[in-house]
């Protein structure tokens, strides 16, 4: 089992930036992808972003592509996601999920085992 601690959140103005950090502890973080996902009040959780074990690969979903950025520092054992150009649609808490099998990059969420506590995003218009 791993554990993640996710930082970073807060309020900012519609077309600012934030950037969450998700550190990781109690499992080998280099072997696995890591995902960003949120939650707004009143609805689902929905995938944000993946990054794989490497680092090489990045996949978003639509709504944040062009707009949020992931990246890994696997000598940290931390994961990040750059978010630009806010909106205020993109209010919500924001989780980081480790994946469930080595070597496997997804973007489904029963295949990601951890999750951190969630850090809140507010963005104001």
């Amino acid at each position: 089992q791993v554990q993640l601690v996710e930082s970073g959140g807060g309020s900012v103005q519609a077309g600012g930036s934030l950037r969450l950090s998700c550190a990781a502890s109690g499992r080998t973080f280099s072997s696995y992808a890591m995902g960003w996902f949120r939650q707004a009040p009143g609805k689902e959780r929905e995938f944000v972003g993946v990054i794989s074990w490497s680092g090489s690969r990045t996949y978003y979903a639509d709504s944040v592509k062009g707009r949020f950025t992931i990246s890994r520092d696997n000598a940290k054992n931390t994961v990040y996601l750059q978010m630009n150009s806010l909106k205020p649609e993109d209010t919500a808490v924001y989780y980081c999920a480790a994946g469930l099998r080595e070597y496997t990059t997804t973007t489904v969420r029963s295949d990601f085992g951890s999750w951190g506590q969630g850090t809140q995003v507010t963005v104001s218009s």
